[in-house]
């Protein structure tokens, strides 16, 4: 039996590992669920796409496909720009809305504020960009056999190795980082945090431009191997939010390993049951997980 399904749910587990990682940072530290997430997603997206554009019209050398990827060096720069970019647009909503409702202490505001900023975000956009699909390039790629039955594209490949940099980065900062010791100082008492001298408000800080800069991997990503559309950050919510419970709230590795079982999941799903129950499948594993083992794989910030 060919093991593409595998393939194709490592595949999209990675690029839930992604979003999933800056929820479980933010849900950690800010100790609120911000169904915001996804939208970063799909702004990370767009404004990469923009910024290609932008970059391209400067240099048309930039625009030409990097062998063997579909896209040149225009996208892989707009991408280090449009990662801090996402991660200033999540800083400003909770300097604009957030913040104002942490200092209240209304904990199910901050949740339905989330959701209300999730949809105007997403209007935003569709406002900004249309509702049409879009894509980084329509160069088609051809897929590779690696093996079992297995095909990749090498845009494919590029995505999987992005997302253990990044991860690997990620857990190394919060591992062995002043920053990321102070931003788990942050997720276990903020208050005593403030007592040792850490600036909380500099913690939250980053804590948004990381999550954001993790969102905006996550919609290029998607929107390299797939296509770019408003929704599809909204698209990706549940299965980030059922992979960071899976691998267990403040746990990066913990949130890499949930998103490559969800994607698997699903992709079993669309193998042996049929796509129309994929989204239920991230649900499913969401609903075991809260009740048989609510604190995940590894309930806690451990890098």
């Amino acid at each position: 039996m060919s093991l593409q399904f595998f393939a194709d749910g490592v595949i999209a587990g990675a690029m839930i590992a992604l979003g999933a990682s800056g929820v479980t940072l933010t849900y950690s530290i800010l100790r609120f669920a911000n169904f915001a997430q996804g939208e970063f997603v799909s702004w990370g997206g767009y404004f990469a796409l923009s910024l290609a554009g932008w970059i391209g019209s400067l240099a048309a050398s930039a625009i030409e496909p990097l062998e063997p990827l579909s896209v040149g060096w225009s996208v892989l720069l707009a991408l280090l720009v449009a990662m801090p970019l996402t991660g200033l647009l999540a800083w400003l909503l909770d300097v604009a809305l957030f913040a104002r409702l942490r200092r209240r202490g209304a904990a199910i505001a901050l949740v339905m504020a989330s959701f209300g900023a999730s949809m105007a975000l997403r209007a935003l956009l569709e406002v900004v960009y249309s509702t049409r699909p879009a894509y980084f390039s329509r160069e088609l790629q051809i897929a590779v056999p690696v093996g079992h039955g297995i095909r990749v594209t090498p845009d494919q490949i590029a995505l999987l190795v992005t997302t253990a940099v990044l991860v690997a980065g990620l857990h190394l900062m919060l591992a062995y980082t002043r920053t990321g010791r102070s931003m788990r100082a942050v997720s276990e008492s903020p208050e005593l945090a403030r007592v040792i001298g850490i600036d909380v408000a500099r913690i939250i800080r980053i804590t948004w431009f990381v999550g954001g800069g993790l969102a905006c991997a996550a919609g290029v990503l998607l929107g390299l191997v797939v296509q770019l559309r408003p929704a599809m950050g909204f698209d990706l919510l549940l299965p980030m939010f059922a992979a960071a419970i899976l691998g267990g709230i403040g746990s990066v590795p913990g949130a890499l390993a949930g998103g490559l079982i969800i994607g698997i999941a699903e992709a079993l799903a669309v193998q042996f049951v049929g796509a129309e129950w994929r989204a239920g499948v991230a649900f499913a594993v969401l609903v075991l997980v809260l009740l048989i083992r609510p604190t995940g794989l590894a309930g806690r910030m451990a890098g």
